[in-house]
């Protein structure tokens, strides 16, 4: 918007020095024929000039139009921000807000509810419940509770002097502290329960994680002799990718025990197979052995004796056997036809 303002000031100085120009050149040449033309052009100055102050006063009306859209946009921005700030006000509210920054961080890693975390499952003790429990390869757990201390730090924030910064910067770290020690005297890390050795507290915001780190070192350092790990969402998307690589990886070998064991079983099943497999051809060879027999050395054995009384039959001019038709293999072996059942 200032620069065309800045445009169009220059282009109404240019169309004024114009004018002043030609308004000389008037004065100076007495002619009536250079009048006229001289009279043309500083007609059409003026209508130039007239555009340009024309250009101008729409150009202010954008402007007021603008401001008044900002401004009613400026209006609505600090509403929500001071209902916002209503309503994080309330502990219970922040609370919420914070498991629900957990839960946007559990789906956007892939995990599923029941499947790869619990919320507010009982440990081990009866009384805790922490606000989500991730489950981990071989049953283990992964215990995690989100902690939004923001009413010191928004005084922090918010504070016109340098003594009242410092109160509430020690107020903060002091009440970081108190939600980290929460945790602790709670039942979340416990071996008979499975559970791993640490606990995660959730920090859902992340310039106050960063305060956290670069101002209450020491809290930090307790927090992790106690077993509890402090985590922003972007280092729980960390963390949790970890154990998503640790979940697919487990996946993967328990996939790959199970193939074995099938495969195990199928070799067992393939070596009797072959076995009996074996043992059927040993008995058709046997057969086949045995059939060979039969239609060679023993029919042969059988066929001497029956040409020998063949030829003394034919020495001794008896007659072949008369033919009843009752040892015809055709009619011998022939079945009767079935009744006609129509």
């Amino acid at each position: 918007m200032t620069a065309a303002l800045i445009v169009v000031g220059i282009v109404a100085l240019l169309s004024i020095g114009l004018a002043v120009f030609l308004m000389f050149r008037l004065l100076k040449q007495g002619s009536s024929s250079q009048d006229t033309a001289l009279g043309h052009q500083v007609g059409e100055i003026r209508q130039g000039m007239d555009r340009v102050n024309q250009a101008i006063q729409n150009l202010n009306v954008d402007r007021a139009k603008q401001s008044e859209r900002l401004e009613t946009m400026l209006t609505s921005l600090n509403s929500s921000s001071s209902a916002l700030r209503n309503i994080l006000a309330n502990t219970q509210v922040r609370g919420q807000w914070g498991e629900r920054m957990a839960e946007d961080v559990f789906r956007l890693i892939g995990f599923v509810e029941s499947v790869n975390y619990t919320k507010q499952t009982t440990v081990a003790d009866g009384r805790s419940r922490p606000d989500f429990t991730i489950l981990m390869p071989d049953n283990k757990k992964l215990n995690m509770d989100a902690k939004f201390p923001l009413t010191n730090y928004m005084k922090y924030v918010e504070a016109e002097s340098e003594q009242e910064a410092e109160e509430y910067s020690r107020a903060f770290i002091r009440d970081v502290r108190d939600r980290a020690r929460e945790v602790v005297g709670r039942d979340y890390i416990n071996p008979d329960d499975n559970t791993l050795d640490y606990v995660l507290v959730f920090i859902p915001n992340e310039s106050m994680f960063h305060y956290i780190q670069q101002h209450g070192a020491e809290v930090v350092a307790e927090a992790l002799r106690n077993r509890v790990v402090l985590c922003s969402p972007i280092s729980l998307f960390a963390i949790l990718s970890i154990i998503r690589h640790a979940l697919d990886n487990f996946a993967i070998a328990q996939a790959s025990d199970e193939i074995l064991l099938e495969l195990a079983s199928f070799d067992r099943q393939w070596d009797r197979f072959t076995k009996q497999m074996d043992l059927v051809g040993k008995r058709f060879e046997l057969a086949q052995s045995g059939f060979e027999s039969l239609a060679g050395t023993r029919r042969r054995a059988l066929e001497r004796p029956l040409t020998r009384i063949e030829a003394i039959r034919k020495q001794r001019g008896i007659p072949d056997a008369i033919e009843d038709g009752s040892d015809e293999p055709d009619q011998a072996l022939s079945l009767p036809e079935p009744a006609d059942e129509g």
